[in-house]
């Protein structure tokens, strides 16, 4: 999961991509022909691969056309929010996520894919991992988006510096384990520290992690009666874990450390592990890491729960405005589909596969081996996040690293403020979480209302 949402929007035209021979204008059109689809996503590279694609084989195929309009992830969650709020119609297909989908479809704001994507024999929703699917089904029932590729989380760490220091890694530590593990790795090399994890403020950026520590030390952001539980005793226990952990043998400048900060760190041997995404492993063990192969994987740390690793995915969603149902369907099911990654695989490498979403995937002995060292760790914490039940109690609102509402986005980043500023001993924990409090219990009395 990457940075925060912001609320400026960049124009889309000037970073409008066409695949096709019409211009960028044609995508605010409103024509009634099923040969063309508008599609808004984000430019992360699994998508910029897509554009690549799209035109020599979906529009060759197909004869339907593709106008793309690409932002950065900011800008496009923004533009997407205000095009399926408004339900405009001017875009067919958004890159969404687990996230959004709850809310999006309790509003009516996307079409459901049950009966054209779903039911595509060749499409195989079944071959779609489990969690996926359920994390991008409405309450209702209805599946409302298809993944593109997915990711958990999991440990990270230098299995070369464990050997040489004589420490072991369990396949499923616990956090004290972690924690233990850190103090002693810490400065087993010339400036390396135990650990990194994010400290940098933003939903998406140390509450990520963090928000999967507070589930398993058995705390929640909301109880099931949408009553705030923010400076409860297990929520406050496992954020003074954290901000121990991370102050005393953690990354230099935490509080600023985020996800590609964290990347960096491991990469250029200053720390010796690291909690993070799975979708870091493709870049940790490609051609010219200097940790290519030195690397350990294995499932995210624990306290009370069995596993606490969270569930994460781009996705495909129809919106309900949209005069090009039929060509966003086909779009998503050859942009989501089986063959899509074979053509990926054949043309671009394995290594670049958007993966974690299939299981067919984690079955492909070409994938197996551009991914031998990350590929089943990675397939194990996806099948066992459970967005529904993350923690130890009942929770009003589905979501493992985040909570499914659309307030989280603002509460989250507001919260995270406060964290960071404990991490960089600016306050104490007690101090930043009396007032996390107070932000979570004015979003929850909208909800009891």
């Amino acid at each position: 999961m990457r940075p925060t949402l912001r609320t400026a929007a960049m124009a889309a035209g000037a970073l409008c991509i066409a695949l096709s021979a019409s211009a960028c204008g044609g995508a605010g059109g409103s024509s009634a022909s099923d040969k063309e689809v508008n599609v808004l996503m984000v430019n992360n590279p699994q998508m910029v691969d897509l554009q690549k694609l799209t035109a020599d084989n979906f529009t060759k195929q197909t004869g339907i056309k593709v106008n793309f309009t690409v932002l950065p992830e900011n800008d496009v969650r923004a533009k997407i929010s205000q095009e399926f709020s408004s339900q405009a119609g001017q875009y067919d297909v958004a890159s969404i996520s687990n996230y959004e989908v709850p809310f999006y479809s309790k509003n009516g704001w996307l079409s459901p894919l049950d009966d054209t994507v779903a039911k595509d024999a060749q499409f195989d929703q079944s071959d779609v991992l489990a969690p996926m699917t359920k994390s991008l089904t409405g309450a209702d029932g209805k599946l409302y988006a298809e993944p593109f590729y997915g990711e958990s989380s999991f440990l990270m760490y230098r299995k070369d510096v464990f050997s040489a220091k004589g420490l072991t890694m369990p396949d499923h530590p616990t956090w004290q384990q972690v924690a233990d593990l850190a103090a002693k790795a810490d400065g087993a090399e010339p400036g390396m520290k135990g650990i990194c994890l994010r400290g940098q403020p933003g939903w998406g950026q140390v509450l990520a992690p963090m928000t999967t520590v507070v589930n398993t030390f058995g705390g929640t952001w909301f109880d099931k009666d949408w009553n705030a539980q923010v400076n409860a005793p297990a929520f406050i226990k496992a954020t003074q874990f954290y901000t121990d952990l991370v102050r005393s043998h953690g990354e230099n400048g935490a509080p600023q450390a985020g996800y590609t900060e964290c990347l960096n760190d491991l990469q250029q041997g200053k720390v010796a592990m690291w909690y993070d995404s799975t979708a870091a492993a493709g870049s940790l063990e490609a051609q010219g890491s200097p940790v290519a192969g030195k690397l350990g994987y294995v499932a995210a740390p624990v306290d009370q729960t069995k596993s606490s690793g969270w569930l994460y995915s781009w996705a495909w969603g129809v919106e309900k405005a949209s005069k090009h149902q039929d060509a966003a369907a086909r779009f998503i099911e050859w942009a989501s589909g089986k063959q899509y990654e074979q053509l990926v695989g054949t043309q671009l490498g394995w290594s670049r596969v958007p993966a974690g979403k299939r299981n067919s995937t984690y079955q492909n002995a070409d994938y197996q081996k551009a991914a031998a060292a990350f590929y089943k760790p990675t397939e194990d914490a996806i099948n066992s996040a459970d967005p529904a039940n993350p923690g130890v109690q009942p929770r009003p609102a589905p979501g493992i690293q985040f909570v499914a509402i659309p307030e989280f986005a603002d509460l989250g980043t507001q919260v995270s403020q406060e964290i960071s500023s404990a991490i960089a001993g600016q306050q104490s924990v007690q101090q930043a979480l009396d007032k996390g409090q107070s932000l979570a219990q004015k979003v929850a009395d909208k909800y009891k209302k």
